[in-house]
């Protein structure tokens, strides 16, 4: 156990995000990997639509699809939701892709970074609040305050409100890094347990070695359990992000108070 220290301190100083070329680093690698597979993934997809859905990839694509219009387009945003679709699919493609990839072992994940995490809430931020213009006009910007509130009290809650819309940016972005990042991190410790009390093994197949394997055992358990609660996570990172887009984009441009 005296070496688990220092095997945390690597894992916890290795930058994956050190450039390999100057316009090129280990993420940026995993972006455009993520980038290919969406894309291959709905390409072949799409080949496969047909009135009725015949096999396990096309009827599980176009669920996941049809789940993803009723639960977060028209339960959130109304009858106006398959204008916003392709947008939020789109994100939600491609978060879960990138959420996915990162747990092959030894692999980092686009998300897994701020950079990426941020870019996306950018997008996010930008298409919501340009809805929200193309709604209201001018009026969006006053539409912070809400109606009914008296001077000078309807200028405090215009810039709290303003400071929460730009916050949204930020809670976008750390929401889905944070998650991620832990995750991965939690994963690494647990393999270190892992290998830690079976690396003795390595060395000769004693029966003093078989003993100090055997905690092993549980911290390889407590691996596959913390694998199969990040492949959960990986799922639900993607839905809350593509959710809460989904929310902002209906307080934008279809909020009538």
């Amino acid at each position: 156990m005296s070496q688990f220290g220092d095997y945390m301190a690597e894992l916890l100083a290795t930058k994956p995000s050190q450039d390999i070329t100057p316009f090129l680093s280990q993420y940026s690698i995993y972006l455009y990997i993520s980038v290919i597979v969406v894309l291959v993934v709905v390409v072949y997809a799409c080949k496969k639509v047909q009135l009725i859905p015949h096999g396990f990839w096309a009827g599980g694509f176009e669920h996941m699809m049809d789940w993803l219009r009723r639960d977060v387009g028209y339960n959130v945003i109304g009858p106006d939701a398959d204008r916003h679709m392709p947008f939020l699919m789109t994100i939600f493609v491609f978060i879960l892709t990138s959420n996915l990839i990162g747990l092959i072992p030894g692999v980092h994940g686009a998300t897994g970074t701020i950079g990426v995490t941020l870019a996306l809430a950018i997008i996010s931020f930008i298409y919501f609040n340009y809805y929200g213009v193309k709604a209201q006009g001018k009026r969006y910007i006053l539409s912070f305050a809400p109606k009914g509130v008296a001077f000078p009290m309807n200028v405090l809650v215009w810039v709290i409100e303003l400071f929460s819309c730009f916050l949204r940016l930020i809670t976008l972005a750390i929401r889905l890094f944070g998650n991620m990042y832990a995750g991965h991190l939690a994963l690494g410790a647990f393999a270190i347990l892992t290998s830690v009390f079976f690396m003795p093994l390595a060395q000769g197949l004693t029966l003093a070695a078989v003993g100090g394997a055997l905690p092993g055992i549980l911290w390889f358990l407590f691996l596959v359990l913390m694998y199969f609660m990040e492949l959960l996570m990986a799922c639900i990172q993607a839905y809350v992000f593509t959710m809460l887009s989904s929310v902002y984009i209906q307080l934008a441009a279809y909020n009538e108070e």
